[in-house]
């Protein structure tokens, strides 16, 4: 079984500037110590023995490559797939990667996207996704916080009752995937030259309607989406210190 990880980090991080006018998404600074954010993630594999990973790269790509270069001095094998205009979106970066051979039918591929913080343990879920004997094993979490206030309404519009910034208890998706590398023949299937595929909104529901079995692997883990100037402002340095002390 060939493990590889797989990070999302081409996107222009619009809702992150005018941050991303100077950084790459994935590079900016985090905790006290000021290490990119990608750092973070490349040792979280690394943590868990995952060693052979590929970067889908993009939009300031130069800061990545230049920083973590072949990944030897962090003990792993980098490699980098720069983003091609006619396979769009994170679903179309993926197709793109398997069509250049970067990503193999035999690869059992953890997909993680760039602009996220987690502690989740991936020995775990890839002991579930197997287990199961899964297409594809998507991490969720419960308890998320909407982060806007929502209205309680009566037939007449009325607002009855307002909870703000609630706690809903649907799992959401963190931001991580496991997906077995064969399945990306489907996926290129369904791929059109020049149009978005996204992952999540495209690519994952196609695969559970035709039929393939999907699962859903639920964590208390610690995530953080990372993806927005407020989220970056309002992030902790001393808890992340505390929760990554060990990879670090």
């Amino acid at each position: 079984m060939n493990i590889k990880g797989v990070i999302l980090c081409g996107g222009p991080g619009k809702r992150l500037r005018p941050i991303t006018y100077y950084f790459q998404k994935s590079m900016i600074p985090i905790g006290k110590r000021q290490k990119p954010l990608l750092e973070y993630i490349v040792r979280l594999f690394k943590h868990y023995d995952i060693r052979d990973l590929t970067l889908l790269v993009g939009y300031k790509s130069e800061q990545i490559i230049n920083y973590f270069d072949d990944g030897d001095r962090f003990g792993l094998k980098i490699s980098y797939v720069k983003d091609d205009e006619r396979f769009k979106g994170t679903g179309g970066a993926l197709v793109n990667a398997f069509n250049k051979e970067f990503i193999g039918e035999e690869d059992k591929i953890i997909i993680y996207y760039g602009d996220i913080l987690s502690d989740l343990n991936l020995k775990e879920m890839i002991e579930y996704h197997n287990k199961r004997e899964a297409s594809a094993t998507v991490a969720l979490s419960r308890n998320f916080t909407v982060k806007v206030g929502l209205a309680e309404m009566d037939s007449d519009g009325r607002i009855v009752g307002f909870a703000e910034k609630p706690k809903i208890d649907k799992p959401v998706s963190v931001g991580i995937i496991i997906l077995e590398g064969s399945e990306l023949k489907e996926l290129r299937n369904i791929t059109v030259e020049g149009e978005d595929m996204d992952l999540m909104g495209d690519a994952i529901p196609h695969l559970i309607e035709v039929g393939k079995p999907v699962f859903g692997y639920v964590t208390e883990a610690f995530w953080y989406d990372v993806g927005s100037a407020e989220a970056y402002e309002k992030l902790d340095f001393d808890l992340i210190d505390r929760i990554f002390s060990h990879i670090l």
